[in-house]
C-alpha cells in the first residue's frame, strides 16, 4: 500500500511546505491539497516548492475541478511542472465542491468532467487534442506524464471513473461503502473494454493517533467530525438525485437526514459548528482514528478488498505526530517484506 498526505495550504505556505518535506521523510509517495482558490492559498504555486525542496514526492491537488480553471491552463501547469521536476505530479479531479460553492457556482455535469479528463489527459502527457474545434498540442512539451485520479461517489460519477480514469478517489474509510463502490468502477471498466485491475484505488480519510484512552478518542473524533459534514455534502447532492431508495449503501445516506445546511467558511477546518450532526459512529466509519495498531488493522483490511493508496488528512491538532507514528510504525507494518539474505 502506498500512503499520501493531504494538506490545506493554509498561510505561511512554508509551514505546508515543510508537511510536505517531513511526510516524504517519513515514507509518504503523494502529498495532497484542497484545491479551492478563495478559502486557501493557490496550490500549483506551492507544489513547485515542494517539488524544489523534496526528492521523490508526487504532489497534486485533492481535487480540482473543470470549472474554475481553464483545462488547457491546468494541463500546461501540469506538463510545466513535470519539465522542471520530473514527472512529479497528479491531477484528482471532480465535478467541483467548495471551489464553486463559494463563488455561487455548482458542479459540472459528468459530460463536461468526462471531456476535461480528456483534454486534461492528453495535453499534459505532450499528446494532442481537439479543444473547442481546433488541434491542441503543446510544442514545447516532451514526455511529460501524467495520471487522471477521479473522485467521485454515485453510481453515474463511479460509472464514469471505471471508463475513463486512471485511478478512483473515494474521500471516506467506510469498508463497506469502499467495497461497493471499488466493485462499481471495476465493473464499469470491464463493461468498457478496460482492464478493472489498471485503475488504481485511493481512500482518503482523516487519520488520528491516540494513546488508547477514551478520551484520547473523544478528541480525535472531535478533531476530525468536519469530515462527515464535509462528505455529507456530495450525498446530499445524490440523495436529491437518486432518492434514498438508490443502489447507494444506506451507511452513506442515513446519517444526513439530521443535515441542515453547511457552511463553506468552515470547510475542512475542525470544529466545524456545521458538521455536528455526525455521529461518533460515523466519524469512526467513515475515518482511520485510534492507535497505531488500530490503523494498521483497517488499513489492513482496505488493502484486502482492493485499495492501493491511503491518503489521510491532516487538518487536526496533531499533524507532526501523526506523521512521525506513521513513518516509524504504520507505513512499516504495511509494507511487503524484504529480507537481506533468504
Amino acid at each position: 500500500m502506498e500512503f499520501g498526505a493531504v494538506l490545506q495550504t493554509n498561510p505561511p505556505a512554508s509551514r505546508t511546505v515543510h508537511l510536505a518535506k517531513l511526510a516524504e521523510q517519513h515514507g509518504f509517495e503523494y502529498v495532497w491539497t484542497f484545491d479551492s482558490h478563495l478559502l486557501w492559498q493557490e496550490p500549483y504555486v506551492i507544489y513547485s516548492q515542494i517539488l524544489a525542496e523534496t526528492n521523490r514526492i508526487i504532489v497534486g491537488p485533492m481535487v480540482t475541478n473543470p470549472a474554475t480553471r481553464d483545462w488547457t491552463v491546468t494541463a500546461s501547469t501540469y506538463a510545466t511542472l513535470n519539465e522542471m521536476y520530473g514527472n512529479r505530479t497528479i491531477c484528482g479531479i471532480g465535478r467541483g465542491d467548495s471551489a464553486v460553492r463559494v463563488t455561487n457556482g455548482a458542479p459540472t455535469t459528468l459530460k463536461t468532467l468526462r471531456e476535461s479528463i480528456h483534454v486534461i489527459r492528453e495535453l499534459a502527457n505532450s499528446r494532442s487534442v481537439e479543444y473547442n474545434g481546433a488541434q491542441l498540442q503543446f510544442p514545447w512539451s516532451r514526455g511529460s506524464k501524467l495520471d487522471v485520479w477521479v473522485a467521485a461517489y454515485g453510481p453515474l460519477a463511479l460509472k464514469l471513473t471505471g471508463e475513463v480514469g486512471d485511478g478512483f478517489i473515494l474521500q471516506m474509510a467506510d469498508l463497506d461503502v469502499a467495497k461497493w463502490m471499488i466493485e462499481t468502477v471495476r465493473t464499469a471498466a470491464s463493461n468498457a473494454g478496460r482492464d478493472p485491475m489498471s485503475i488504481k484505488f485511493c481512500v482518503a480519510a482523516p487519520m488520528y493517533v491516540t494513546d488508547g484512552s477514551e478520551a484520547a478518542l473523544t478528541h480525535a473524533r472531535d478533531q476530525s467530525r468536519w469530515f462527515g459534514g464535509m462528505v455529507g455534502n456530495h450525498v446530499a447532492d445524490i440523495v436529491a438525485k437518486y432518492g434514498e431508495g438508490s443502489d447507494v449503501p444506506t451507511a452513506l445516506t442515513d446519517y444526513i437526514k439530521g443535515r441542515e445546511g453547511y457552511d463553506y467558511n468552515e470547510h475542512g477546518r475542525a470544529g466545524n459548528t456545521h458538521a455536528d450532526f455526525v455521529p461518533d459512529e460515523i466519524v469512526d466509519r467513515f475515518c482511520v482514528l485510534g492507535t497505531a495498531e488500530e490503523h494498521i488493522e483497517k488499513l489492513t483490511a482496505l488493502k484486502a478488498i482492493g485499495v492501493d493508496q491511503f491518503a489521510g488528512y491532516l487538518q487536526h491538532d496533531n499533524k507532526e505526530e501523526t506523521l512521525r507514528v506513521y513513518g516509524e510504525t504504520v507505513i512499516p507494518a504495511m509494507r511487503d517484506v524484504i529480507v537481506a539474505k533468504v
